[in-house]
């Protein structure tokens, strides 16, 4: 619950109103045109006792919350440090990674990093040496949202042969990485990781390293993460119940999608001139597909806006049928096919977006221009 008995819903819309109110006194300036976030840590804390409550055993990397850091970049790592992180709560947590991200991380102290081909394991011997590894396998729920497996993960028949150069390296293999995909859905693809996990756990044994890690991913979404875990957690229990393992996860959007509200401000509408026309009329928003609505062609999101009115203008009241854009001249640029408000949206009003953490941290993550959004605390403070 927020201030004086409001819930976190109530207490973040008032922070939205009360800062479009700021921005209507100079409507002029840059800002006032640029969408902007609302962050809630207090929903971040939510999910983390979700995580702890559900999955005790399974070490979350991810954010300050007694836990660790997943990165996938240079910058992320960058970040990171610079917030005074000791670099051994970090994995490095992409296959293929360029020379001089793995340079630096290997020399400020990046604990472990992950790899799948024989290729990575020459570059590791070069630039990072000293580095703890984690063989990422081949793992996919056939229904998540983004298939990682078509772009990483070591084939079983590859496995061995990897271990072996590694050996012939003399590299330090310490366990086992897979990633069923972004939005799974199928815990049983949890359980059939596990098993190949095991199998290959026992292949670096038999080559005489020390195998104690095991990373399970991502994948984990709000409203299945029960679901999901109960695939997961008897899995684990089952093939490595006489093991001592460090289990380590990356759930990612799991944390981040609750964080973050978005606003985005009405910058044009476009209403049918035939009165008679079923076509719904258009609204342009200063974001779109190209900036923090990408999943919406990535994953095929779905995204309802909520109506923030902008200012005491005259209006129709009853249903008004809109098609929500983005800025750009694409026509692909298309937010919400059709969605349904209670009366007339105008120019200079704003659309509400929940759940959209997953959308800003992944644009973050990509190096795109996901800073020309404002984002704002509960206080109303700039982060």
């Amino acid at each position: 619950m927020g201030s004086a008995g409001l819930s976190s819903d109530e207490v973040i819309d008032h922070l939205i109103r009360k800062h479009i109110s700021t921005l209507a006194q100079a409507p002029y300036i840059s800002q006032s045109d640029l969408p902007f976030f609302v962050a809630d840590t207090n929903r971040i804390v939510e999910q983390h006792r979700r995580w702890t409550h559900t999955m005790p055993d399974i070490q979350p990397f991810y954010g300050q919350l007694g836990v660790n850091f997943d990165c996938a970049s240079l910058d992320e790592i960058q970040q990171i440090l610079s917030l005074g992180i000791d670099p051994s709560r970090i994995i490095f947590a992409h296959p293929c990674k360029a020379a001089s991200a793995l340079h630096f991380a290997s020399k400020r102290g990046v604990r472990w990093t992950t790899f799948d081909n024989i290729d990575e394991l020459e570059k590791i011997r070069e630039h990072g040496a000293q580095m703890e590894l984690l063989l990422r396998i081949f793992a996919q729920d056939d229904g998540a949202k983004v298939c990682l497996g078509d772009k990483f993960g070591a084939a079983w028949d590859d496995t061995w042969s990897l271990l072996e150069r590694a050996r012939q390296l003399d590299l330090k293999i310490v366990g086992v990485s897979f990633h069923i995909g972004s939005g799974a859905s199928d815990p049983q693809a949890f359980a059939t990781a596990i098993q190949q996990a095991k199998q290959v756990i026992e292949q670096g044994e038999r080559l005489g390293f020390q195998m104690t890690v095991l990373d399970v991913g991502g994948g984990f979404q709000d409203a299945n993460f029960e679901i999901m875990a109960s695939g997961l957690r008897p899995a684990l229990a089952q093939e490595f119940r006489d093991r001592k393992l460090t289990v380590i996860a990356e759930p990612g959007r799991f944390y981040a999608t609750p964080f973050y509200t978005m606003a985005c401000r009405v910058i044009a509408r476009r209403t049918q001139i035939r009165s008679a026309s079923k076509v719904a009329d258009m609204l342009y928003q200063n974001d779109g597909l190209y900036g923090c609505f990408s999943c919406g062609w990535s994953e095929n999101e779905v995204y309802t806006p909520v109506l923030v009115s902008g200012g005491a203008v005259e209006r129709d009241w009853g249903e008004h049928r809109y098609s929500v854009w983005g800025p750009t001249c694409d026509s692909i640029d298309r937010v919400a096919e059709e969605v349904a408000m209670d009366c007339e949206v105008k120019i200079g009003d704003w659309l509400i977006y929940r759940n959209m953490g997953g959308e800003f941290v992944f644009l973050c993550e990509s190096g795109n221009e996901a800073n020309q959004c404002s984002v704002y605390g509960l206080r109303g403070v700039p982060f």
